[in-house]
């Protein structure tokens, strides 16, 4: 049996296409044009922790520009009250 043969290190799911990042994985594609709603909580909570700190990026799993309209959407949310800012210091 050679090594090309052997179904060893394949994933059951493998020919499944994946999402490449969790706001993909939503059904969300934000480009340049159509930023990431502050309005959407339900969405924005995924990427807030329990403590309210927005998640790292190496977390989310974002790219570097979804990270930064996440993130502004974030804090619009907040400045708006329809998220809770950081309660504990």
């Amino acid at each position: 049996m050679s090594p090309s043969d052997s179904k060893r290190g394949k994933r059951p799911d493998e020919n499944q296409p994946r999402p490449r990042n969790k706001l993909m994985s939503l059904g969300l594609r934000p480009t340049g044009r159509e930023p990431v709603d502050y309005k959407d909580v339900e969405t924005l909570r995924q990427f807030i922790s329990d403590r309210g700190k927005i998640r790292p990026r190496r977390a989310t799993g974002l790219t570097p520009q979804q990270q930064r309209q996440v993130a502004t959407a974030i804090r619009n949310a907040r400045e708006m009250a329809l998220l809770p800012c950081e309660s504990r210091r």
